[in-house]
């Protein structure tokens, strides 16, 4: 079958690998930056709080740990606004948000004008979020994956950057920001 669609599919997916190959390659060239970060949690996130928390760590980073500190039920909401007030405030970089999905830690974080959160479970959506749509906090599910995945989608989202250079991901960029004003 001739199906033009199948041969558009076929070259966008090979964009994607190359796109991917020089992400990674940028990233272990110039290593990952040390950055000032703010971790938050639901009760659900909970027990994936600690392992990434100590990850990041282990790799340089400074930790802000805005809570929650257990199990016992709270808002994910107030957590988010937490998280959000250390990026706004340029006290933290960038955030990361576990909750039980991660669903309802991005649509709390998208609520805020100035953030911009991405709910990630794997690595190539995880570095693709920062370099074309210049994401500042990463949204984990707790019920979802483990502490090993984690690892690898927060490595490949604290090694992206946005690509500001280009003008297409920039205007597109420029253009989230003027909905914000609506």
């Amino acid at each position: 079958m001739d199906d033009p669609n199948m041969a558009r599919r076929r070259f966008i997916g090979g964009m994607a690998a190359a796109q991917l190959a020089v992400s990674g390659a940028r990233a272990a060239a110039t290593g990952p930056a040390k950055r000032r970060l703010v971790v938050g949690c639901d009760h659900a996130g909970f027990p994936l709080k600690g392992p990434v928390i100590e990850t990041l760590q282990s790799w340089g980073h400074t930790v802000k740990d805005i809570g929650t500190y257990s199990t016992d039920p709270v808002d994910f909401p107030d957590i988010a606004q937490k998280l959000c007030d250390e990026v706004l405030s340029g006290r933290s970089e960038r955030g990361i948000m576990v909750c039980g999905t991660g669903v309802g830690a991005a649509i709390a974080v998208n609520k805020v004008r100035g953030m911009r959160a991405a709910l990630c479970h794997d690595t190539y959506c995880a570095h693709q979020c920062v370099e074309h749509d210049d994401v500042n906090v990463l949204c984990l599910g707790a019920w979802v994956i483990g502490p090993k995945l984690a690892e690898e989608v927060l490595k490949a989202y604290l090694n992206a950057r946005f690509a500001s250079e280009d003008a297409d991901l920039k205007r597109r960029v420029d253009k989230l920001r003027e909905m914000e004003k609506k």
